[in-house]
Parts: structure tokens; C-alpha cells; sequence
């Protein structure tokens, strides 16, 4: 069992020698190494297996070493194997399945993790569905396994196998058409001689991925192809041999046979794209590259079946020439080979491009086409050329920003390109740069725009040279045509000009206190128009101290009001005017100036004390404090000032004392050490420096209160009432006497106006006197009690006429005339079963929140029932006579004490 290990390797032997004189004569068993007792093996198995059939059992030695042994197989799916060695179906399976691929056999050893590998191939049993050894093909190549030998250095009966046998590979051809199965090569044992052999290939083509292309006969060994080859799909097989004698033991070790597919042109080439663009300038020189087409061909390269070759076959259009370009036959490079190219008269070519393998043999080689689109780019070789030699134009003096003439070119290159679009320059006769020509970009056209104002008065016409140019430079070898320069004549319009003063804004300076009248200035404008006759009349536009007058002709400032420089229309000495200037032309222009007059500062403002109020104490400590002057002039008519208290009243100087402490600052002190709470106005004479001293009695008011131990005041309000003078009092009381003289008048007003109205109700007939039926009445004093009358009984009688029906001015001499009436409810208009006495008690919750109604146990005063009355007098129920003609049958809806009334009243007449 050891005698492939010995050779494989020489050396066991040695090994091997050395165990067994060690082991000699000890009892010690020999050398056991556990595993598969075949790397491969076959096993017989039927056609077909039902489910849970034994199928074949593998070889383990496990050499005793008692350790649980597990088995899997690479196909769980249709085979189950037992710890005993024994593969079993799991399912029916039929002779494809069973005879599809070896199974591997994998024993793992659960102790030490060690794991065994073998391979089973599964024959169909001896004597079943073999054929018979066919006819041995004649002159069909053979193949023989490697002969054993017998090595003279070897010890013993071992042998070693030469392995320096190689076999050839087997050419076929692809897509063969011959019949098939087709015979290939012979595989032979010089074992089949002696003993029956079974022969069997393996590997991609036979019992692998894609199966079903090569068999062998597993008794005559013939090799044979199924089916068309395709080398473009697999180009070459790699094949083992294997063969066994009946029991399925290993006869021969496994050779390896290799089959090349041969090539066979059956793949035309293939462009990669069927399109192709490239580009080339204009004017390019004949070699110049222009792009490279690429096909390819599934066919063998390193044969004439993929060697392919280019050629152009047409071009479209044939100008200047037909043959513009040139093809390299096998980079299918493309360049140019003639001159000419011109993107101005063809601006691209179209090519039909053939590839064509068999090197480009037209008779035996497959071709393809594909095209090329050249596009011919541009270049800058055709100059912008000026439509006109001369453009003209005209443009309103003092107008900027506007165009005046519009310059056309035209160019032949590619438009929006830089090689078409023009770039204008003026070149001459614009010396002071009063014009520019931008380039409009979608037309191409110079636009002439005036960028500064244009005096009609000093020039009258312009005449411009202006050259067009592109943004890039011309091609080498193309020169500017004349018609690239221009010139533009342009004129110039006289409009009416706004007049203009000069100086703007004029400055003059003089003292303040100049009296109206006065003559200050003459402000005069300029008209630009010298070529027209034209007047300017001056208006005034803005005098905020309205202090100016202009002369509308002449221009001459004279002086309404009085200047003072104090006025708060006065901003740092300096006076504003704004004047407008017209003149007379279609239509009028004007102008403004303004007129600027500092003025000088004149003694003409009095101080005055500050602050003017202050406060002390009673008994002031320290007595004295600082006080200050103001005065609206400036040095040197304000300070240094003089400070002097004024000789009346009398007790000024008697109680105060003034001692000047620097030029703006005197100290006020009180004489005596106490002085009464009040406020006292201290009349104080200051005098400023001016050249013409002016002098001010101003008075500073002083709030002396008492204080307390922080010298603050404690009594500021009697100090306030203390504080009004004579004349307010005096006024405070005139308001008061004119308040009370007009509140009398209206009392009396009143009580007159209420007895006018009392005597007008007494000329009034109690017959005219419309009333309602049911009587408003105040509400009755306390003491009185309601009748105990069932009131739920009463029914509405006729309905009322509201207040507003009324006449005008006809009233109660007992009814108030003072206030408004309480809003009672009003009841219907037709009788129905609603309850009087809800209305009743309506009533008198009015009257109760009425604010007007007298007191609750007073005298009241009634009303009294009338002729007036709707429902007629009362005295009607003692008489069956009146009232015949009423219907009184309503009655019987008032309740059982009112239906006597209505069979009186209510029957007919019989």
C-alpha cells in the first residue's frame, strides 16, 4: 500500500527500511497511515436507482485509531453516504444524473479536524449497455499511456513511472460540417493485452461545463467529437485520460491531451463605431493627420482570417479634388494628401471607410464599412470688409451715450467665431476720444456712440477713420483688403442751452444788519447758444429767510428784510440763495446759481444771565454762587462781560452782593445769613465788549426753601404756590367769577323756558288731548298697596299709539320736560290672549331703572285720562246707548268676570 508514496518520493525507502530494523523482533504492527485507500476509484452503479437504494460503498482505513469519522459527498442532493462507507440514492435518478460528474468523497476526522479526499466516477455495471467493441477506424491517430519500466537502482519489486512522456495536441478545425460523431485520436494501454480495460475522459468539453462535446468509447478508447467547434467561443480543450480495469482500479495513471480549434475565417470585421468624426483646419497641408478608424475581428489575429487592411472608398463631395485624403491600410490612420481645403466652400467631407481581413485580399477576405465625417474647422483667412466707404450720421449736441451711426462688414469665416467677430478702432479724427464703436454681438455691426458731450458752438461736423479688425489675427500669408477702413461723417445739431452763471455758487461777504433796499450783488448767466438771439430773465428759486430780490432783467441782488446773522436759517455764517436764469428759446432752457453770503458779525445781540434759575437755602452755606451771560454775537462783541446788580428795587443791593470772578464769570453771594422761603427775581445788568457796548437787565430768578441737614430742599411745594405772581392770581380768579356767572345763566334759562312751557299746556282742550287708553303713570308711593286682582284675567285692549305720534310740544304741565322718558313696551296692534300683566310689570321695572324718576315714598304726580283716548270715555258703561255700534265680544276672552259685560254689551240688538 506504501508503493506509490516510495515512488513519488526515492527517499522512503530508506525510510521505510530504517522502521522495519527498528521494529524488528518487538511484536510492533507495521506503518498505518489513515485515509481513502484510492485517490479515485469507479464504482458499477445501474441506469437507474429508486430512492434509498445502496449504490456503492468507499474504502476508509482508519488504522484503529477509534476516532468518529464523518462523510460528505459533493452532491447532498441526489446521494447520502453512511459512517460506514455506503452511498445511498436520496431520490429516483436516472443514468444522466448518475453518470454526470465524479462525486469527491470527503472523510474528516471530528478528534483532530484531519480530513481525507477521494474521487468516484459511476460506470454502468459490466455487460450492461456497453457496445460491442466497434470496427477499429483505420489510420486513426493512438495515443498510448506512458509505459512502466523497470528502474535497475530500485530496491525490491518497487517500480517508478518515467514521466518525460508527452503527448501532442489534436487540431480541429472549427465549424466543421463533416458527420458526427467524429473520430479524433485513440486512446491506448499496453495493459488492454492481457486484461479487459475501460477507457474515460474528463475536464471542460466531457464530463464538465459545457458537456456533451467530446466522448470516448470506453472500450476501444476512440476520442470523438459531438458537435461543431466554434474558436471564437472556446479555442482550445484540455482533456484527462483515464483507464481502469473492471473493478474500477486505477490501471494507468491519468494523461493529459489538449485540442486546439483551429481558425477558420467565418467573422467579418467590425468597426468600432460606424461613425467617425474628425476635424481639420482650412488650409491645412497635404500629410496633415486628420484621426484613425478602428474594426476589429473575432478571428485569429496571428492568422490571415484576422489580419485586416483599411481603404477609402468614395468621398463626398469630390472637390477641389477626389482624392483629399489617404487611408494607412493597417493603423486606418487618416491624412490628408492634397491641398486646398477651404471651410468657406466645403465645410465638411463625408468617407466611406472598408476593412477587409485576409490582409485585404478582395477575392477570399470579409469586409465591413464604416464612415468618417471630416469637418473642415475654421481659420482666420477672410478679413472683415466694410460694406460703404463712408457712413454717416448726426447726434444732438451735449447728448452722451447715444449711437450715432451704425458700421456693417461682412465676413466669410464661421460666425460667433473669434475669426468673424470685428473689433473697430477709430483711428483718426476724434483727437479729445468724444466717440467709441463697440461691436454689437449678435450683428457683428460698429456701433459710433458719443461718450462725451459735443459742443455745437465749438464744432460743428466730425469726420471719424475707423478700422475693422478680427479678435484673432489673420492666417500666416493673408493680407488686410482696403476695404477694412472707413470713414464716418457725422453733425453736429444745435440745441437751445440751459444759461449758465458763472461764478456757480458765487460768494460774497458783508456785515449782518444791512437794512432793506440795499444793494448787494449783481448775479448774471451766460448763454451758451452764440448762434442764437435769445433773452435771459432771473427769477428767484430759494431764499428760505426770504431776505433777496433779483431784478428779472439786469440780475441785480437787492435786499427785502433786514440780514441777521443769529437767524437759525444761518448755517456757520453762510447764507444760501438759488436763482433761476430762463432764457427765451423753443423750447425755454434754464439754469440754476446759487449765491453764497458770509456774514460778518456786528454788536447787535444784548446778554443775558445764565443760568436764569437757581436755588438756595435759608441759610446758604456756602452764600454765593457762579453765574455765566450768553450772548448771540461773537467775540469780540460777546465777552468779556460786566456784571452789576441794578440799584432798584431797593433791597436787591441790600440783600445781595455781585463780585465778578473773569471775563464770562461773576459770583452772586447773599449779605445778610438768613433770608425767608420764596422765590425772588434779582435783576442783574451785564455789559459785552463790543465796539459799541450794549447792556441787558436781565433777571435771574432764585427759589429759596428750607433744607435739611444735606442742604437739600424740603418744602418745593409751598415754594411753587409761594411762586405765582399778582397777575396770575389775578387771572386764576377772573376765571373762576366768569365760570360761576355762566352756570347762573343757565339755571335761569332753565326755569324760564320750563315756565313758557307750563303756559302753553294750559291753553290746550282736554278734548284734543290724544291719549292712549292705558295712561303712563309715575310710580306710586310707598304705603300704597296693588288690588288683589286676578291681573292673568286682563287681556290687551286696543293697542296704543306709540310716543312718537304724538304732537309736538303738547305736554303734561305735570310732566317732567327735563329728562327722557322711560322706554315702556309697546303692545300690538290688534288684540290678542297676551297677558296685560306681563306688560304691566314691564312698566314698572322701566320706571324702576329709570334714573330719573322720583323717589319711592314722594308725592307722585298722574296723569289724567282724556277724550283723546282710543278707547273712548269710560262713562260709556253706564249707558246702554253708547257705543252700540262697538264690537264687545271680545269680552268673553277676558275670564268669567268680564263675560256679564259681554252679553250686555255684545249681544244683538233684538
Amino acid at each position: 500500500s506504501h508503493a506509490p508514496w516510495l515512488m513519488v518520493n526515492p527517499f522512503g525507502l530508506i525510510i521505510l527500511i530504517a522502521v522495519l530494523i527498528a521494529t524488528e523482533g518487538r511484536g510492533t504492527p507495521p506503518l498505518c497511515r489513515p485515509g481513502f485507500t484510492e485517490d479515485m476509484s469507479v464504482a458499477e452503479v445501474p441506469e437507474s436507482a429508486d430512492k434509498g437504494q445502496a449504490l456503492f460503498n468507499v474504502k476508509f482505513v482508519n488504522c484503529g485509531q477509534g476516532g468518529l469519522v464523518q462523510f460528505e459527498c459533493s452532491n447532498p442532493s441526489d446521494f447520502h453516504i453512511e459512517a460506514d462507507g455506503v452511498v445511498y440514492a436520496l431520490r429516483p435518478l436516472t443514468a444522466s444524473t448518475l453518470r454526470a460528474v465524479p462525486l469527491v468523497i470527503v472523510a474528516r476526522d471530528e478528534t483532530n479536524q484531519q480530513q481525507w479526499q477521494t474521487q468516484v466516477r459511476l460506470t454502468p455495471p459490466i455487460g450492461q449497455n456497453i457496445p460491442a467493441p466497434p470496427a477499429l477506424s483505420q489510420g486513426l491517430q493512438e495515443i498510448w499511456f506512458p509505459s512502466r519500466q523497470t528502474d535497475s537502482s530500485s530496491v525490491g519489486q518497487l517500480k517508478r513511472m518515467k514521466r518525460d512522456w508527452v503527448i501532442p495536441p489534436i487540431n480541429v478545425p472549427e465549424n466543421s460540417r463533416g458527420e458526427f460523431p467524429q473520430d479524433l485520436v485513440r486512446i491506448r494501454s499496453d495493459n488492454d493485452k492481457n486484461r479487459s480495460l475501460r477507457y474515460s475522459v474528463t475536464g471542460p468539453g466531457a464530463d464538465q461545463p459545457p458537456t456533451g462535446i467530446f466522448i470516448i468509447h470506453p472500450i476501444s478508447g476512440e476520442l470523438s467529437v459531438m458537435k461543431p467547434l466554434d474558436r471564437e467561443h472556446i479555442s482550445n480543450f484540455h482533456l484527462r485520460a483515464h483507464a481502469v480495469d473492471l473493478n474500477g482500479n486505477q490501471v494507468e495513471s491519468p494523461i493529459d491531451i489538449v485540442i486546439n480549434v483551429i481558425d477558420m475565417n467565418d467573422n467579418r470585421p467590425e468597426f468600432i463605431h460606424q461613425i467617425w468624426n474628425g476635424t481639420i483646419p482650412e488650409g491645412s497641408k497635404p500629410g496633415t493627420f486628420v484621426m484613425t478608424v478602428t474594426s476589429v475581428d473575432k478571428d485569429d489575429p496571428k492568422t490571415a482570417n484576422g489580419m485586416l487592411r483599411y481603404k477609402i472608398v468614395s468621398q463626398n463631395p469630390e472637390s477641389p479634388t477626389s482624392n483629399m485624403f489617404t487611408i494607412n491600410n493597417k493603423t486606418g490612420g487618416i491624412i490628408t494628401v492634397a491641398a486646398g481645403l477651404d471651410r468657406e466652400k466645403v465645410p465638411q467631407y463625408t468617407l466611406i471607410i472598408q476593412a477587409t481581413d485576409m490582409e485585404g485580399n478582395p477575392m477570399y477576405g470579409l469586409s465591413n464599412t464604416a464612415t468618417a465625417v471630416i469637418k473642415v474647422t475654421d481659420i482666420n483667412d477672410n478679413p472683415p470688409e466694410f460694406t460703404a466707404e463712408t457712413f454717416f450720421g448726426e447726434v444732438p449736441e451735449n447728448r452722451v451715450n447715444v449711437i450715432v451711426a451704425n458700421l456693417t462688414v461682412t465676413d466669410k469665416d464661421q460666425p460667433n467665431t473669434p475669426a468673424w467677430n470685428t473689433v473697430y478702432k477709430i483711428t483718426g479724427g476724434d483727437p479729445t476720444g468724444r466717440f467709441s464703436v463697440p461691436t454689437d454681438p449678435t450683428t457683428n455691426e460698429g456701433l459710433v456712440t458719443v461718450v462725451k458731450p459735443i459742443d455745437y458752438e465749438i464744432s460743428r461736423t466730425y469726420v471719424l477713420t475707423v478700422v475693422a479688425v478680427n479678435e484673432v489675427s489673420l492666417a500666416r500669408g493673408i493680407h488686410s483688403p482696403r476695404q477694412s477702413t472707413a470713414t464716418v461723417s457725422i453733425r453736429v445739431i444745435d440745441v437751445n442751452e440751459s444759461p449758465n452763471f458763472e461764478p456757480n455758487p458765487k460768494l460774497i461777504k458783508l456785515e449782518e444788519g444791512m437794512q432793506p433796499e440795499s444793494a448787494l450783488t449783481t448775479f448774471t448767466a451766460q448763454d451758451p447758444d452764440r448762434f442764437m438771439q435769445q433773452t435771459i430773465r432771473y427769477t428767484r428759486l430759494s431764499d428760505p429767510a426770504n431776505w433777496l430780490r433779483i431784478d428779472p432783467n439786469t440780475g441785480h441782488i437787492t435786499t427785502i428784510a433786514v440780514l441777521d446773522r443769529e437767524s437759525p436759517y444761518v448755517k456757520d455764517n453762510m447764507y444760501s440763495a438759488t436763482f433761476l436764469a430762463s432764457d427765451s428759446g423753443i423750447p425755454p432752457a434754464s439754469g440754476t446759481g446759487t449765491l453764497q453770503i458770509f456774514l460778518l458779525d456786528i454788536n447787535d445781540n444784548a446778554p443775558h444771565v445764565y443760568p436764569q434759575e437757581t436755588e438756595m437755602c435759608e441759610k446758604p452755606e456756602p452764600n454765593g454762587f457762579n453765574i455765566t451771560a450768553l450772548d448771540g454775537d461773537l467775540s469780540p462783541n460777546a465777552g468779556p462781560f460786566a456784571f452789576e446788580l441794578a440799584n432798584r428795587p431797593s433791597d436787591v443791593r441790600r440783600n445781595w452782593t455781585i463780585t465778578r470772578l473773569s471775563g464770562d464769570f461773576a459770583q452772586l453771594s447773599l449779605k445778610i445769613g438768613f433770608l425767608e422761603s420764596g422765590i425772588y427775581e434779582i435783576p442783574i445788568i451785564i455789559t459785552d465788549s463790543g465796539n459799541l457796548p450794549m447792556s441787558n437787565t436781565s433777571y435771574l430768578r432764585v427759589k429759596v426753601c428750607q433744607c435739611d441737614h444735606n442742604g437739600d430742599c424740603t418744602d418745593q411745594q409751598h415754594i411753587v404756590a409761594a411762586g405765582l405772581g399778582t397777575g396770575a392770581i389775578i387771572a386764576i380768579l377772573l376765571c373762576i367769577i366768569i365760570l360761576l356767572i355762566l352756570v347762573l345763566l343757565f339755571v335761569v334759562w332753565m326755569k324760564r323756558r320750563d315756565k313758557e312751557r307750563q303756559a302753553k299746556q294750559l291753553l290746550i282742550d282736554p278734548e284734543d288731548d290724544v291719549r292712549d287708553n292705558i295712561l303712563k303713570y309715575d310710580e306710586e308711593g310707598g304705603g300704597e298697596e296693588d288690588q288683589d286682582y286676578d291681573l292673568s284675567q286682563l287681556q290687551q285692549p286696543d293697542t296704543i299709539e306709540p310716543d312718537a305720534i304724538k304732537p309736538v310740544g303738547i305736554r303734561r304741565m305735570d310732566e317732567r320736560p327735563l329728562h327722557p322718558e322711560p322706554q315702556y313696551p309697546i303692545r300690538s296692534a290688534a288684540p290678542h290672549p297676551g297677558d296685560i300683566g306681563d306688560f304691566i310689570n314691564e312698566g314698572l321695572k322701566a320706571a324702576d331703572n329709570d334714573p330719573t324718576a322720583p323717589p319711592y315714598d314722594s308725592l307722585l304726580v298722574f296723569d289724567y285720562e282724556g277724550s283723546g283716548s282710543t278707547a273712548g270715555s269710560l262713562s260709556s258703561l253706564n249707558s246702554s246707548s253708547s257705543g252700540g255700534d262697538q264690537d264687545y265680544d271680545y269680552l268673553n276672552d277676558w275670564g268669567p268676570r268680564f263675560r256679564k259685560l259681554a252679553d250686555m254689551y255684545g249681544g244683538s240688538d233684538d
